[in-house]
């Protein structure tokens, strides 16, 4: 008896080897604008720009670091003398009685808590228990063409127009097309330019330029 072969599976797989090509045709077209969308949103959030602004991080909050203008309140269990509110002076120092100067520039609290706990352990309070808390940020300041330069205090999250508010507003010859930030680094100052959009940090200064006709 001859043996009979059906051609309906065969055309059956073909179509449908068919139909999976297709669909990764189809899967290759639908990514490739989620792929462009993720590129553009990156070029947004960097303003288009190739320079990376100092000091930010798009993955998250970076620790706060202490310096000039910062205060602090110190506490030391049992201690009533060294327990008060210090200001980080010019020198990135905080005088701390016994133990004297304490550099807090570029520490964050935490860091000195350590440094100081470490200290009065060293020779003069047993097992000292420290607490640094911030008291209140840096100042800010603002330059150029507002309507009250000077110096203000911090406040948290404020952006660049936040900044030009608080000192009164533009003068009539300001320009609004960017701001040029300086800011203190461990390695001195850097300026870059920057939209009122911006973030500031604390002890920034903001410089608003002149419009010229």
């Amino acid at each position: 008896m001859p043996l009979r072969v059906s051609c309906v599976p065969i055309a059956l797989m073909l179509l449908l080897g068919g139909c999976a090509g297709g669909h990764d045709e189809a899967s290759r077209e639908a990514v490739q604008p989620a792929v462009a969308g993720y590129e553009q949103r990156i070029e947004y959030v960097s303003w288009g720009e190739p320079t990376v602004v100092p000091g930010d991080n798009l993955s998250g909050e970076t620790a706060y670091l202490l310096d000039t203008g910062d205060r602090l309140r110190i506490f030391v269990y049992g201690q009533p003398n060294l327990s008060r509110i210090y200001v980080v002076d010019q020198g990135g120092n905080i005088a701390v009685p016994l133990i004297g100067n304490v550099y807090a520039r570029g520490v964050t609290t935490d860091g000195l808590t350590r440094l100081i706990a470490r200290k009065l352990g060293a020779e003069y309070v047993r097992d000292p228990q420290v607490t640094v808390d911030l008291q209140q940020n840096r100042p800010f300041f603002i330059l150029g063409e507002v309507r009250n330069a000077g110096q203000y205090p911090y406040v948290s999250g404020m952006t660049v127009e936040t900044a030009v508010a608080i000192a009164g507003g533009y003068s009539e010859r300001a320009s609004t097309a960017s701001f040029r930030i300086t800011r203190r680094t461990e390695g001195g100052a850097e300026q870059f330019e920057a939209p009122s959009g911006y973030v500031l940090k604390p002890g920034d200064t903001v410089f608003v330029h002149e419009r010229f006709l």
